[in-house]
C-alpha cells in the first residue's frame, strides 16, 4: 500500500520551469556569461549548486557563486514570481490524493520560502502534510537528500511511497533511493527522456494524472 506522495512543485504543479531558465540566462548573461534559453532550461529541477557549475569553470565558481545565487533570487523574484500559476487541477489531484488516506509531502529544491508562496498559488495549504526544501540539505537534486529528508519526517519507508516530479533529477535522486517515481511532461520534458530516467509511469500534466489515478502507481 502506498503511504506517502512525494511531490516536486516546480513544473510538476506550477508552470515555472520556464521562467526559471530565463531568470538564469539573465543572470548569467549579467555576469558576462552566456548561455542559452534551451541550455538552461535543461538544467532546472536542480539547485543552484548543482547547476552554477554547468556553466562557471571551477577557477571561478568560488568568487561568483554567491553573488549569481542572490542576483538570481532577486530577480525572480521581482520579476518572475508573480507571474507563476497553478497548473490545472494541481489542486484536485492533492485532494483526490488525501481522500486515498495518502500523506502528501512536497520535496523541492526550490527555497523554503518560496515553497510557501506555491502552496498559496496553488491553494494547498490544508493538503499538505509535510515538506523538505533545499533549506533541508546541502545538496540538491539529483542528490537523493530532499526525499531522504521527506521520508524521515513522516516516518515512511522508501518502498511504501511515490514520488512525483518533470525532471529526470527527480527521478534520479528518488530512485538512489528505491522509490517510485511517476513523470509529468509539463515541465518540457519529453516522456522517454523520464522514462530513460527511471519513471514508472509518464502522464501529461496533475489534470491527466488525476483522470487515470485510479490506474497510476499511487492506486496500487
Amino acid at each position: 500500500m502506498i503511504e506517502a506522495l512525494l511531490s516536486d512543485i516546480d513544473g510538476t504543479l506550477v508552470d515555472s520551469n520556464a521562467l526559471h531558465a530565463e531568470a538564469w540566462r539573465r543572470t548569467f548573461e549579467h555576469f558576462g556569461i552566456q548561455v542559452g534559453m534551451d541550455e538552461a532550461w535543461r538544467q532546472i529541477g536542480k539547485g543552484g549548486d548543482k547547476l552554477i557549475p554547468v556553466f562557471v569553470r571551477e577557477a571561478d565558481r568560488k568568487r561568483l557563486q554567491k553573488d549569481l545565487e542572490a542576483f538570481r533570487k532577486e530577480i525572480f523574484h521581482r520579476d518572475y514570481m508573480p507571474r507563476i500559476v497553478s497548473f490545472p487541477r494541481s489542486k484536485d489531484l492533492f485532494r483526490a490524493v488525501k481522500q486515498n488516506g495518502t500523506k502528501i509531502v512536497l520535496a523541492t529544491s526550490s527555497d523554503k520560502e518560496d515553497v510557501s508562496t506555491y502552496k498559496r498559488i496553488i491553494g494547498i495549504e490544508d493538503l499538505v502534510d509535510e515538506e523538505s526544501s533545499a533549506s533541508d540539505v546541502e545538496e540538491s537534486k539529483p542528490d537523493p537528500g530532499i526525499f531522504a529528508v521527506a521520508l524521515k519526517k513522516i516516518g515512511v519507508a522508501a518502498d511504501r511511497a511515490i514520488a512525483l516530479g518533470d525532471t529526470p533529477y527527480d527521478a534520479q535522486a528518488a530512485g538512489k533511493l528505491g522509490i517510485k517515481v511517476i513523470g509529468l511532461t509539463c515541465g518540457g520534458w519529453k516522456r522517454n527522456d523520464l522514462f530513460d530516467a527511471g519513471c514508472a509511469e509518464v502522464y501529461q500534466d496533475p489534470a491527466d494524472l488525476l483522470v487515470h489515478l485510479r490506474e497510476s502507481p499511487l492506486a496500487k
